[in-house]
């Protein structure tokens, strides 16, 4: 038989390929229709436009009314895939910057808010006491299609995106962490979630998030990752102009190292109440 060639050493003057961060948009990733970028910690980042924003929210539009006919159940799984995606790239977001601990914080948050998946409808509903012959029926259902301005962090990041998307959901989100937003975006790529449950932009929050903010197909806006009190203002008036839900981050600052409580998840629900009489 003939001899194979030998391998050939690599070459020392080769040089390796550079990442480049693109956008997160209905599944696929890519770059800002505007050909812009900035640089990060020497990294090229895709720097979003309004058109880029558009059409997150129309890819986020899209997927909303089937991820929301999912079951709780389901979407539950598909949480936990994630969560077991991230701890399979751990060393990847520690190799950016995250902190180990905080790799295992988000890993147990996003397992934590999968648990919820089947029972928060149980807690959040309720059957109301009426005086008649009727049944009064409360219960939760999905707000639509949430902006999202994120904060830096792994953990922030994954802490305000599970609530929304576990109870129906989907998301557009502003990320002020590129690189592991995006590195975020090549898990949620593998795990599961259908294109468009979550929509990822990089860029300015104060460029981009005033489209979001004033969108008419943008139900509920998150400002958890708005540092600017100013800013926060104006987005929460911008917001008032379409009656969207708007949650702001706490005085001092949100503390995603503790219990989340499930404030998170009913933010961006909504309550319907039916009446059904009953059979004598």
């Amino acid at each position: 038989m003939p001899k194979s060639a030998p391998t050939k050493a690599p070459s020392p003057s080769r040089l390796s390929v550079r990442k480049t961060y693109k956008l997160y948009v209905g599944g696929a990733f890519p770059r800002s229709e505007s050909g812009r970028t900035y640089l990060v910690d020497g990294d090229n980042v895709a720097l979003a436009s309004r058109k880029d924003a558009r059409d997150a929210v129309v890819a986020a539009r899209k997927a909303q009314p089937k991820w929301a006919a999912a079951t709780a159940y389901n979407r539950g799984q598909v949480l936990y895939r994630i969560a077991e995606m991230v701890e399979g790239r751990r060393g990847e977001f520690v190799a950016l910057g995250v902190p180990a601990a905080e790799v295992d914080a988000a890993v147990d948050r996003l397992v934590w808010y999968a648990g919820w998946s089947d029972k928060i409808a149980q807690v959040a509903g309720n059957a109301n006491p009426v005086a008649g012959p009727f049944f009064n029926l409360s219960a939760p259902e999905p707000t639509g299609v949430v902006g999202v301005v994120s904060p830096a962090s792994l953990l922030g990041l994954v802490s305000v995106v599970a609530p929304a998307i576990v109870t129906g959901n989907t998301v557009v989100v502003l990320a002020s962490g590129p690189q592991v937003a995006i590195t975020l975006a090549e898990v949620l790529a593998t795990s599961d979630v259908p294109g468009g449950v979550v929509n990822i932009l990089t860029g300015r929050a104060a460029e981009t998030a005033p489209w979001l903010a004033s969108h008419d197909d943008v139900n509920g806006l998150d400002l958890t990752g708005v540092d600017d009190p100013e800013l926060a203002t104006e987005l929460e008036r911008s917001a008032s102009g379409t009656l969207k839900r708007v949650l702001r981050a706490p005085a001092g600052g949100a503390d995603f190292a503790a219990d989340p409580g499930l404030r998170p998840m009913t933010a961006f629900l909504e309550t319907k109440t039916v009446w059904h009489p009953k059979g004598f």
